[in-house]
């Protein structure tokens, strides 16, 4: 998928749902559910029970989706997800030799950043777009606002602390889409399996950033 591509699917839909899941079998049902809202971009945490396995059952199950992985740390877990079918790849750190594999695979990948220093870095050794995390450590969306000036060219995806009330926020401030995992997934909802009610979330988190 080029990067042209990934970006206009993160400027349709604006959210991705990060999904981390102690067991594979729940990591399915919570991807049906956010899907069954309406969201068509889902990242499987690397560290997921069995997260390979889990990515290429969600290609079969969900064919509208784009289905990607995260915390990755090195070219070999990279090169990994890409055999598994993982479609765009998240990282918590800047690593050139890891964008740039993916990059000649043509696999977007978005590194985690946090410093302009750090996002610039990742930009310039080719990723589609950047990670700002922990966003909300660092002032949410005020942070990603203060970041335009010098580097709006630059496509921001926040994650850690985006909740559904402050998403939209961070979307008006400047970032492309953003990334949510336990605020679209309860813990008590999990428990309950009560996946009509993750559903309705995630349909809420649409309309909200509509």
């Amino acid at each position: 998928m080029s990067n042209q591509v990934w970006l206009s699917k993160l400027q349709k839909q604006r959210a991705i749902a990060v999904i981390r899941a102690p067991k594979i079998e729940l990591g399915l049902e919570m991807a049906l559910a956010v899907a069954a809202g309406g969201m068509q971009l889902i990242e499987i945490t690397w560290n997921s029970d069995r997260a390979g396995e889990l990515i290429a059952q969600l290609r079969s199950k969900l064919p509208e989706c784009t289905i990607g992985t995260g915390t990755l740390f090195n070219v070999q877990q990279l090169q990994d997800a890409i055999a598994c079918g993982a479609e765009f790849l998240f990282t918590p750190h800047v690593d050139c030799a890891m964008i740039q594999t993916a990059v000649k695979q043509e696999i977007p990948i978005i590194p985690g950043a946090l410093t302009p220093t750090e996002i610039i870095t990742a930009w310039s050794c080719g990723a589609s777009c950047v990670k700002v995390f922990p966003v909300q450590a660092v002032g949410g969306a005020s942070y990603i606002k203060s970041l335009q000036g010098p580097l709006g060219h630059i496509p921001l995806i926040p994650t850690g602390g985006v909740t559904l009330e402050n998403a939209a926020e961070l979307i008006q401030a400047g970032a492309v889409a953003v990334g949510l995992s336990g605020e679209l997934f309860p813990k008590d909802l999990i428990i309950q399996r009560n996946w009509q009610a993750i559903a309705q979330l995630a349909s809420n988190l649409l309309r909200n950033l509509s």
